[in-house]
């Protein structure tokens, strides 16, 4: 892992994207099992599960939590 991901993971944490937290993505809701998992610039993965089926799932944090978490703006 690069200086980088470390930091980007390090700023997603602090966005509560940590093991125990209970989130809603895409119109579902997770219980967070691990720490994001950086696999490019552009691309973080979470492990959950997902609470109306019980399944274990890989959710990928939406482009634009990630650019905000990097520090960048949407140019209109």
């Amino acid at each position: 892992m690069t200086w980088e991901q470390g930091s980007l993971c390090t700023r997603l944490k602090g966005l509560g994207f940590t093991p125990g937290n209970q989130i809603k993505l895409y119109g579902q809701e997770f219980e967070l099992l691990g720490e994001p998992i950086v696999m490019g610039n552009n691309l973080v993965l979470l492990d959950a599960i997902e609470k109306k089926s019980g399944q274990l799932r890989r959710v990928r944090i939406p482009l634009s939590i990630v650019n905000m978490a990097n520090g960048k703006r949407r140019v209109a």
